[in-house]
């Protein structure tokens, strides 16, 4: 599913076609997985492992459960004549890959031109997580977050950049530690604008220094 081309992922939960397993369910999943590994989840040490999976899941991919239209839905207008980019760097985002499940790791920057009206800059960051925490392809993932506060806001622009690591790469495959992945995504201004683009892009890499 890609959100440049099926909306509904923005306030996506899961698919009405596709039934939760039980808790139990999703135990007993993990201690197939790890008899699959060559372990035997009876062991001490593993015992409360599935418990502890199980609630990890929970943690890591509650972006299932939030609705981004919502968390944008309270917004402000007396913002006594601003009319800058607003814009917030180093949002960390905790995501997983949705080919092997691996860790993606890495920050994110998000700026938007107000038209009329701003939202609380938490409410920014909390997007990026409503998002990351799912099974992800960064390239989705940024069109994601962009498309959100577009269609949310309705602002003069928005830009987007994300850099990750991917651990499907840095740990396993071809073992490159070091290779990081950026996308960005620009809308409105910040596509028409080469000033403003680069204004933003200047931003994001002295947030890295």
């Amino acid at each position: 599913m890609d959100a440049m081309t099926d909306k509904k992922n923005l306030v996506n939960v899961t698919d009405d076609s596709v039934v939760r397993p039980t808790r139990d369910e999703a135990e007993e999943a993990v201690r197939t997985l790890l008899r699959w590994a060559g372990d035997d989840p009876r062991r001490e040490g593993l015992l409360e492992t599935p418990k502890r999976v199980v609630n990890a899941y929970n943690d890591w991919f509650r972006g299932y459960d939030e609705d981004p239209h919502k968390i944008l839905g309270k917004r402000f207008e007396d913002v006594q004549g601003y009319d800058d980019m607003v814009m917030l760097t180093n949002i960390d985002v905790e995501s997983h890959c949705e080919h092997h499940m691996a860790p993606i790791l890495g920050t994110a920057c998000v700026a938007y031109l107000p038209d009329r009206a701003v939202v609380g800059i938490s409410k920014i960051a909390k997007v990026v997580e409503a998002f990351s925490k799912r099974l992800q392809t960064q390239e989705t993932m940024t069109a994601q977050i962009a498309d959100a506060i577009e269609d949310a806001m309705s602002p003069l622009g928005v830009a987007i950049f994300v850099d990750a690591k991917h651990q499907c790469m840095t740990t396993r495959g071809v073992h490159h530690p070091n290779v990081s992945t950026i996308t960005t995504m620009f809308r409105g201004e910040f596509k028409a604008n080469a000033e403003l683009r680069q204004r933003f892009m200047n931003l994001c890499e002295q947030s890295k220094r």
